[in-house]
């Protein structure tokens, strides 16, 4: 038996920091969007009895490090300690981006093992044991327009973003998440994003003010060390985005476009720049897995 899913990327539309618990686990307000990027996970039936995780990159480990290997384990050992599977991994989303990439990855696992194994288990019970795993996965598990509280685990859906197109684009460099969290942490005072208008505007299907009020409380602290996360914002807004904006710790930037053939020259803009070796022309979208 073969099952295929496939794992959105997401962007943040708000990205606020609120506190930080004891555990170290920081507490965000967040609304967060799937994005028609993903990769590509194959489940299969695997005699052995062992859990095998292939993928299409070197820069991607395949053993105990993967989030899809725990995600594996976790059900193997909770639901299925006989059986065995083989995965294979099509890796688009760009790594380490900012896009929630391994915890797309993670959620697919979940819902394609489900299947695989015929668990029956509902989205509230994969994400109950995900948030385990990863603050992300929950919402990966999910997928659409939702706000995001607590460390990640905490969604309410909203209704679906305003249509319109996205450029994506992650420059060649890599970001640390814990680097950026500890150097938000040491700052005195930083400025907040409207997180609920944010979710207004998303309401009200108003993309303009919804861009107009589009905040990410890391931005400052990953910009202020990249310049390169700026230059791509000018292109972008240069071009004829309503607005751009930087997703989760970084690198990636974000276009929103009311306008597909400004979308597509913008494309173009970039690419002929150089800065984003990783590009892409994309919509928002709610997944059902």
């Amino acid at each position: 038996m073969k099952i295929v899913k496939k794992a959105y990327g997401k962007l943040n539309l708000g990205l606020d920091v609120t506190g930080k618990r004891d555990d170290g686990y920081h507490l965000v307000r967040m609304i967060m969007q799937t994005v028609d990027i993903y990769d590509d996970l194959v489940f299969e039936d695997n005699e052995s009895g062992q859990i095998e995780l292939f993928a299409n990159s070197p820069q991607i480990p395949t053993d105990e490090r993967n989030l899809i290997w725990k995600v594996a384990a976790l059900l193997k050992e909770k639901y299925s300690p006989d059986r065995g599977v083989k995965i294979t991994l099509t890796k688009r989303i760009p790594v380490a981006a900012g896009m929630a990439g391994g915890s797309a990855d993670a959620a697919a696992a979940f819902h394609g093992l489900n299947d695989l194994w015929n668990l029956g288990l509902t989205r509230a019970q994969m994400c109950e044991m995900a948030v385990k795993l990863g603050a992300d996965i929950p919402y990966c598990i999910m997928g659409g327009t939702m706000l995001s509280e607590g460390i990640g685990e905490i969604l309410t859906p909203l209704k679906d973003m305003p249509e319109c197109s996205i450029v994506v684009a992650k420059p060649a460099i890599g970001v640390s998440t814990a680097w950026v969290y500890n150097e938000l942490d040491s700052r005195e005072s930083v400025e907040h994003p409207d997180i609920d208008g944010v979710k207004e505007a998303i309401e009200n299907g108003d993309l303009g003010r919804m861009c107009a009020l589009i905040g990410n409380v890391l931005e400052t602290v990953t910009k202020e060390k990249h310049s390169v996360i700026g230059d791509i914002e000018r292109i972008l807004e240069d071009e004829g985005a309503v607005r751009a904006f930087m997703t989760g710790s970084g690198p990636t930037v974000f276009g929103i476009f009311d306008d597909d053939t400004k979308a597509a020259k913008a494309v173009e803009a970039v690419k002929k720049s150089g800065l984003a070796p990783e590009l892409f022309l994309t919509k928002p979208v709610d997944p059902k897995m």
